[in-house]
Order: structure tokens, then sequence, then C-alpha cells
């Protein structure tokens, strides 16, 4: 009889570790936008005990790089093993991750107004979301990260919209001054840049980091947490370095990391657990 109990607890405790009470992650569902005249993806990763529990979640944004979509960030990014393990370990907190698909449009409204998809991430996007699933609503519990691309647009809209986010996670930005852009405007991006910034620098000067960094009022920074890493052999290491020295010099309060390391998802695996960690740190107020 003993024997026949033990059994019992030891399937029970395999079931719970095997099944039921693993995380879950939904790969491309979809909803309409209006905004954009279209459907967007998004993958999503759940905590272990969303299905047991009635308690609402904080929210990661977790954003794709240049030429990848909703799916990468689970498929070489590895978010369920590394959110897993670090919220197991106690570095993380339970928390819903969020993935949507950006395409091409580096996260911001084109200029011409024809594709808004930073309107749609704030009016559609975000309240979907939080009408879904249990996500908690404030600022306290919401924060965002992305890679590349994905930097570029959680540091933009950590900037265009300080009052939404508490903690922002930068990976390998995509951080241009001037000169880059205009290279990329006539040269290596001009297609895809003058169709997202049109043509000069003014509208590129309202989506540029390091002119609105440049541009902020010490006595009213915006109360975000920041988390910027790079590796030392990315190509966008200095764009990341100029923002760091502009923060530096506002007394924008950000750590700021260096490791060896490329423009890879190798590095961005290996980035991803202090994120976590950073970002649980807002959500718990510790």
């Amino acid at each position: 009889m003993k024997s026949k109990l033990i059994l019992a607890v030891i399937f029970c405790f395999c079931f719970c570790f095997t099944g039921y009470c693993q995380s879950s992650t939904f790969e491309s569902l979809k909803f309409q936008s209006k905004k954009l005249g279209k459907e967007v993806s998004y993958s999503i990763y759940l905590p272990s005990d969303y299905k047991t529990s009635e308690r609402n979640y904080p929210v990661l944004y977790l954003l794709h790089g240049y030429t990848d979509d909703e799916t990468m960030w689970l498929q070489s990014g590895e978010v369920k093993a590394i959110a897993d393990q670090a919220i197991a370990t106690g570095n993380a907190t339970q928390m819903i991750i969020v993935m949507p698909n950006a395409w091409d449009t580096f996260y911001i409204n084109q200029y011409d107004g024809k594709f808004p998809y930073e309107d749609m991430f704030f009016e559609e996007l975000i309240p979907f979301i939080e009408k879904t699933y249990r996500a908690r609503p404030q600022k306290d519990y919401r924060a965002i990260a992305g890679l590349s691309m994905g930097g570029y647009g959680s540091l933009l809209y950590s900037l265009h919209h300080p009052e939404y986010f508490s903690a922002c996670a930068p990976l390998s930005a995509a951080i241009f001054d001037d000169n880059v852009m205009k290279q990329r405007q006539e040269y290596s991006h001009k297609e895809l840049f003058s169709r997202l910034y049109g043509p000069g620098l003014d509208y590129w000067h309202k989506n540029s980091v390091l002119e609105i960094l440049s541009g902020l009022n010490k006595d009213n920074l915006p109360q975000v947490r920041y988390y910027i890493d790079c590796g030392d052999d990315d190509y966008l290491l200095e764009g990341n370095y100029l923002a760091h020295k502009i923060m530096q010099e506002k007394g924008i309060r950000h750590e700021f990391r260096v490791r060896d390391g490329g423009h890879s998802w190798t590095y961005w695996r290996t980035a991803l657990p202090e994120v976590l960690k950073f970002v649980s740190q807002s959500f718990t107020r510790s």
C-alpha cells in the first residue's frame, strides 16, 4: 500500500513538471488591426501557473530584428527554455512575454502615414493583449526589449511613450547617427529607408534615438530603467556607445554592457537571462 502511494506521488510530480504545469508558448497567433488594414501575427509565452492561477501578470514586449518575424525569439532565441530556467532559479519573476511581428517597419509610423505601426502597437496591440490575457495594465508591470531593429524599436518606444514602460532593455540596437542614416538612405538601404523616413532628415530626427536623447530636458527625464547590451565585435557598437554617452551626460540612469561577441543569436541568447532578471527587478520593485 505504501509503495503504491509513493508511486502515485511520483506520478503526480512528474505529470506536473512534464505537462500541465509547464509554461506554454503559442506561435503566430493573429489579431485584426484596423489601423494597418491587415492581420498582425504575434507569438506569446505564458508562465507555468497561468492555467492554474487567477492572478494577473507583468508583461514583457520582446521585439524581433530586421528580416525576422514573430517566431524568431521562440525558434532561434529559445525564449521558452531560457525563461523557464530563469523563473525556476528565482532570477526572474513569472511573466507574459509577447513577441509581435513588425515586418521591416523599424517599429515606426511610416512618414507618409500609409503604415502607422507605432500607433497600432500602442492603440491596438497593447489593449488587445491586456483584454485577451491576464496582463497587468499598469506601467510598473510593463517592459520592452528587443534586438537590432527591435532594440532600436524598444528604445524609441520608451522615449516616445515613457509613461508605458518601467524598464527597457535594447540588445545590439540599430542606433544610427545622421551620417550613417544618410548613407543608408542614399546607398545601402535606399528603398527601405526612403519608404520609412522619407526624403531628408526631418522625419528621421523625430525617430532618431540619438536626436531624441540629445533634446531631453534634464529636469524631465523618462522614468524608465535602462539596460543596454551590445557585443564588442558588433558593427552597431558605435551607435550604442553614443547613446550611452548622451545618457551619461543627461544623467539618465542605465546599465551599459559590452561583452565578447557579435551580431548573432549566440550573443542574444546569452543576453536574454540578464534581460529577464533586469525587467523582473522593475516588476517586483526590489
